[in-house]
């Protein structure tokens, strides 16, 4: 039964509406969006054992999953428009559960263009969620409480992009000394086979929730809304002129190369966060990094130890290792939603643009200070990068699709599509990295794509 949406009328006489049922619908999206997303983190390396891939080739995992928001955006924009966002939404989650249900004949036949279908289906469908889920989630209630609102669900992503990868350890690689004894006798392809079979209950399991989800949300009562709640009875002066496509908005067109930005730094810190620690040659780590490290370590054991797991400590005499540099990444986006979680009520509460401007630019002097000193100090000024990033995406993006009314659609298939920018910075940043000059100097790439989104906070998302 679907419980009702509006609340009896103000004194002004304008009905006011409570959001409290379709934002923790769209919550539990977000949370989808996280969990599914990270989740290819563990499927890679997984991939690449069973299908006795290259690292080369295993990396097209990302290429098929995120390929599918360049290539489905705009189809995604035109779908919605004739579906709205609540049926959108079901659509999403349909074809996602397709897409989950290709992995069990791509395990059953070991063949990676099989399991990189599967993936690129997963893609599509979370395109459209995505391009139906942002804009939503931005107009549902006052103009005021969006970046709050976007903060809330993105913190649902991060908790959902955290626990993915830790569930898919368990069940593909939890046992996988065991597995090793078990199957140590055993032919190549029986052993690969018998492999390839752990990845069906996950994605089976995926598929049976993600339908059930489709049907909740086949039933809900969601309001169809085109703009802000605060903005409904605005005057006709007041509203902006529409246009043949949303990118002759130029706030739209440049919050567009903005998201694509700040995405591909986002993705490109993180990814070369450990590279990067590599060429500072740490021989000793300061007490709090040890602290921190030795910390993590023991609580990590303590869950491994419930699972019949017996990991190694991590050794923090050795300097700056790989395992380190993996506790410093996972710091990083802890960062990010830490950040997000004291941005909910900080944003409904001040300018959120003034606090975009704040992050921006403390990002953008901290990637600087980290090509221009050395050592260890380097690696944490990428690490508070983390926690600068974590207000940008739920700022920029109510900021982009402001005043576009009819095109809010459009709009937002077009920023969904800038989500393309985590393929394409992360390369640029390698290429250079590789034939340009090393990681110091391929760090300055990070540099120019906060100091864009800089200028965007201060000159580029003004409504004109």
């Amino acid at each position: 039964m679907a419980l009702p949406t509006t609340s009896p009328t103000s004194s002004a006489g304008t009905a006011t509406r409570s959001y409290a049922l379709p934002m923790a619908a769209m919550t539990s999206l977000f949370f989808l969006f996280g969990a599914v997303t990270n989740f290819n983190g563990v499927l890679m390396p997984y991939l690449k054992d069973v299908c006795q891939l290259t690292d080369f080739q295993s990396s097209t995992v990302s290429v098929a999953f995120f390929g599918a928001y360049f290539l489905m955006s705009l189809p995604a924009g035109v779908l919605l428009k004739r579906l709205g966002y609540q049926r959108g939404i079901v659509v999403g989650l349909l074809v996602m559960a397709v897409g989950a249900l290709v992995f069990i004949p791509a395990a059953n036949s070991r063949v990676f263009g099989v399991f990189l279908l599967g993936l690129a289906v997963l893609g599509a469908g979370i395109t459209l969620l995505q391009v139906a889920a942002n804009p939503y989630v931005s107009v549902l209630g006052p103009a005021s409480g969006a970046a709050s609102r976007v903060s809330l669900v993105g913190v649902a992503n991060n908790f959902g992009g955290t626990l993915s990868p830790l569930l898919g350890g368990m069940l593909l690689f939890g046992g996988s000394e065991v597995l090793k004894a078990r199957l140590a006798t055993m032919p190549v392809a029986q052993r690969l086979s018998e492999e390839a079979a752990l990845v069906k209950g996950p994605y089976i399991g995926l598929a049976v929730f993600l339908a059930v989800l489709a049907g909740v949300f086949a039933l809900l009562k969601l309001p169809e809304l085109e703009t802000f709640a605060d903005e409904e009875a605005s005057s006709a002066e007041d509203a902006l002129p529409t246009r043949a496509s949303a990118l002759n908005y130029p706030h739209l067109a440049l919050g567009v190369a903005a998201i694509f930005l700040y995405v591909g730094v986002e993705v490109g810190l993180g990814d070369y966060l450990i590279r990067f620690g590599e060429a500072q040659n740490i021989g000793q780590l300061s007490g709090f990094t040890q602290g921190l490290v030795r910390g993590l370590s023991v609580a990590t054991n303590w869950a491994a130890a419930l699972f019949g797991q017996s990991p190694a400590p991590i050794d923090t005499t050795a300097g700056f290792t790989k395992a380190v540099g993996a506790v410093l990444v996972s710091s990083y986006w802890f960062g990010s939603l830490v950040g997000r979680v004291i941005g909910i009520p900080l944003l409904s509460r001040i300018n959120a643009r003034y606090g975009l401007v704040l992050v921006c630019a403390m990002a953008l002097l901290s990637v600087v200070a980290a090509v221009l000193v050395r050592g260890e100090a380097a690696l944490w000024l990428v690490v508070l990068c983390g926690l600068c990033n974590s207000i940008m995406w739920p700022v920029i993006f109510p900021l982009a699709i402001k005043g576009l009314g009819p095109l809010t659609k459009q709009g937002s298939s077009y920023l969904i599509m800038a989500i393309v920018g985590g393929a394409v910075i992360p390369f640029l940043m390698g290429a250079v990295a590789t034939y340009a000059g090393g990681l110091r100097v391929a760090f300055i790439i990070p540099a120019l794509c906060y100091a864009y989104l800089l200028f965007y906070s201060l000159r580029g998302y003004q409504v004109r």
